[in-house]
């Protein structure tokens, strides 16, 4: 007769990790918490007590606003410029010509040994040569377009390369998670078209890779300053830095609601996605 034997107890390596990781989060919050509360107790400090006047005049400040919506507004252009282009093209790569994944590769990592200052300086040296070859022909007001300063499109393609290494890598991991091709192969054979076999399911599945792409380059577009202060344009990054010039105490209150902006945009779009993969589907 087999003799029982009573399960060995847990190691107590397992609650020494959960401690460590513990140590760790705390150092993390510590980190990002002390700077956080540095800057907002010198943004409310005044010589005669507490003051909240530099968060109370924001919306009443030159410029605030106009910026605010002008950076919003291109991060959003921004966003829909890189997954048009990204996602069919990733996707046409993986089902068609596997062999073009390392040119796609290398193409969109390439921004990154660009430093944004050597880019922008090639913009403004194609913008300058424009007017000098084209100002007889129909595309002299495409160069005139881009550079309009209510909605000035060549940041959108400055973002656009900037962001392209941060969304592309974003999107690949999505897609190695995913076998795209038997999806599309089992929707194929349901009926579906293609397009239809893209959009009802290959898509769902990347809900994850396209919010993440997404916030990487809204965060980008929200923090970029050199592309937009040296093409002269004034969105919220550059707005803060001319404030900070005048008025200390709302530049740092501006950087702090940007921050926050910033987090909660991040809480936002992983709220949305985790209520959408946890959904039930409906018969």
């Amino acid at each position: 007769m087999a003799q029982l034997t009573t399960p060995a107890p847990a190691p107590a390596r397992r609650r020494t990790v959960r401690w460590w990781r513990g140590a760790v989060l705390l150092l993390a919050g510590v980190y990002f918490v002390v700077p956080l509360a540095a800057s907002f107790w010198f943004s409310v400090d005044d010589p005669q007590g507490i003051s909240f006047e530099a968060y109370t005049g924001l919306l009443s400040a030159p410029g605030f606003l106009d910026s605010l919506w002008l950076t919003l507004g291109l991060a959003v252009v921004t966003v829909l410029v890189l997954l048009v282009l990204l996602v069919p093209a990733l996707i046409a790569v993986r089902l068609g010509s596997p062999k073009l994944r390392p040119v796609i590769d290398v193409l969109c990592t390439l921004p990154l040994v660009v430093p944004p200052v050597a880019l922008t300086a090639g913009l403004i040296g194609v913008l300058r040569w424009g007017p000098d070859y084209l100002m007889d022909t129909p595309f002299f007001q495409t160069f005139v377009f881009i550079q309009d300063p209510d909605f000035p499109l060549v940041l959108v393609i400055a973002y656009v390369l900037m962001a392209l290494p941060l969304a592309y890598r974003a999107l690949d991991a999505g897609l190695r998670s995913v076998d795209v091709r038997t999806l599309v192969e089992a929707a194929r054979n349901c009926g579906a078209s293609w397009p239809r076999a893209v959009f009802t399911v290959v898509l769902p599945n990347l809900r994850g890779a396209l919010l993440n792409a997404s916030f990487l380059t809204l965060a980008l577009v929200l923090g970029e300053f050199t592309a937009a202060s040296i093409l002269g344009f004034q969105p919220f990054p550059v707005w803060i830095y001319s404030v900070g010039n005048s008025q200390a105490h709302m530049s740092v209150a501006v950087s702090i609601l940007s921050l926050l902006l910033t987090w909660l945009l991040l809480l936002l779009l992983a709220t949305v996605g985790r209520e959408r993969r946890h959904k039930p589907a409906t018969s």
